[in-house]
């Protein structure tokens, strides 16, 4: 073969090596073309105020786009105007695919945590759409917009069960009310650090003895102070027919004022107003061991004969029921404060667990005003152990969720 033939032969080889690389290439580019547009969008997109919200939600729902087993997820993307650029559009959230719903909440700043440049306020129209992507990242076309306007709600349906329980509650505690005004006896669980409050304040008086009343370290808007401030009442009025001394320190003077005057009242109701001492409800230090020092030391000088813990207490807890043991006092002691039960619970005769120094002021006083919410807690909690005992049991051995639905509410 001469030179001319070979020449020939080797450009012909090139024309058709050119040729089939040409033509893979332009199978490729369509291909990736005809990946990139076959995917088609999610249809039927409309948008409507979400229910059971503040006025700031949309409700979206679309058909699932036909290409939905091959995405990964829907992207729904927010403007101001549904004509705005493609600049405009900004993200606010994403669904896994098989998702047919979002509730889009018009917050003031965007998923990202940037500020959300077209959050508007409640009654305005808000524009949205959503669009499928792929694995790889790989999208379809967008859905046409939908525009929806939030309006606030004002009722929560979710929280149906709620509404229900605090009507039936409300009827509870007006029956019980009137049912012990009526004169008929409430059965109410008794509890033995209450019940012993006659006796060690008779123990008190055949000694000759004072009675030392302690409010804790809290301040006077504490509850477990409210608390304390009603069985001192209770207290000072036996104080009162006894004519036994009732020493009351304080942490605080606002505390020291509202002392004198339950005091004052109690031994005015008890008909022996020439007994009550001021003097004897008085201020120490708001410091709080400093003021635990001073009232061990009383205890010790005063020997007082029994010895009330009622209110709200922290470390000093276990140093005030320690000194009182050793001058062999009677001590009652009632805190809300769980993590000072124990050291009570250990160093003082009778001790008032969490809400029962709550229920004291109607254990004490049997005013019917106290009872009815007393007795209508009773059965509300009766009613909350059987719903989760029937709860549990249904969804064990039935599988049976009816109490779980029953008691969900929405947020």
């Amino acid at each position: 073969m001469d030179q001319r033939n070979e020449t020939g032969l080797i450009a012909r080889a090139q024309q058709v090596i050119a040729g089939f690389l040409t033509l893979a290439l332009m199978t490729f580019l369509s291909t990736v073309a005809g990946a990139q547009t076959d995917l088609a969008p999610p249809t039927n997109l409309t948008a409507s105020d979400a229910p059971n919200d503040n006025g700031h939600g949309i409700l979206l729902e679309w058909t699932l786009a036909p290409d939905d087993d091959r995405l990964l997820m829907y992207e729904v993307y927010r403007a101001s105007t549904p004509d705005a650029p493609e600049s405009a559009w900004f993200p606010v959230g994403q669904v896994p695919r098989g998702t047919e719903s979002y509730v889009y909440s018009d917050e003031e700043e965007s998923m990202q945590g940037e500020p959300n440049p077209a959050f508007v306020a409640t009654g305005e129209p808000i524009h949205l759409r959503i669009r499928g992507v792929t694995a790889d990242e790989r999208t379809t076309a967008w859905s046409p917009v939908a525009t929806g306007i939030a309006r606030g709600n004002w009722f929560h349906s979710g929280k149906t069960p709620i509404m229900i329980a605090v009507l039936v509650f409300g009827f509870a505690v007006v029956w019980f009310i009137r049912t012990a005004r009526r004169g008929a006896k409430l059965y109410i669980r008794p509890i033995p650090g209450l019940s012993a409050v006659d006796e060690a304040i008779g123990r008190a008086t055949e000694m000759g003895r004072p009675i030392l009343y302690v409010l804790g370290t809290g301040t006077a808007s504490d509850i477990a102070t409210i608390a304390g401030y009603t069985i001192l009442s209770r207290v000072a009025k036996r104080t009162a027919e006894y004519q036994t001394p009732i020493l009351v320190p304080v942490n605080d003077p606002v505390m020291m004022a509202m002392g004198q005057e339950v005091v004052r009242e109690a031994y005015l109701q008890a008909g022996h107003p020439e007994v009550y001492r001021p003097e004897q409800i008085f201020y120490i230090s708001a410091m709080q061991f400093p003021y635990v020092a001073a009232v061990n030391g009383l205890m010790l000088r005063e020997k007082t004969a029994t010895n009330f813990y009622m209110g709200v207490f922290h470390a000093e807890s276990l140093l005030l029921a320690e000194a009182g043991s050793t001058t062999g006092s009677i001590q009652i002691s009632g805190t809300d404060q769980l993590s000072q039960i124990p050291f009570f619970v250990a160093a003082t005769d009778y001790t008032l667990i969490g809400e029962e120094l709550y229920a004291a002021s109607a254990y004490l006083s049997q005013e019917p005003v106290l009872l009815g919410p007393l007795k209508a807690q009773d059965y509300t909690k009766v009613v909350i152990v059987l719903l989760l005992v029937a709860g549990v049991l249904g969804l064990t051995f039935f599988d049976w969720d009816g109490i779980m639905k029953l008691v969900h509410t929405q947020v």
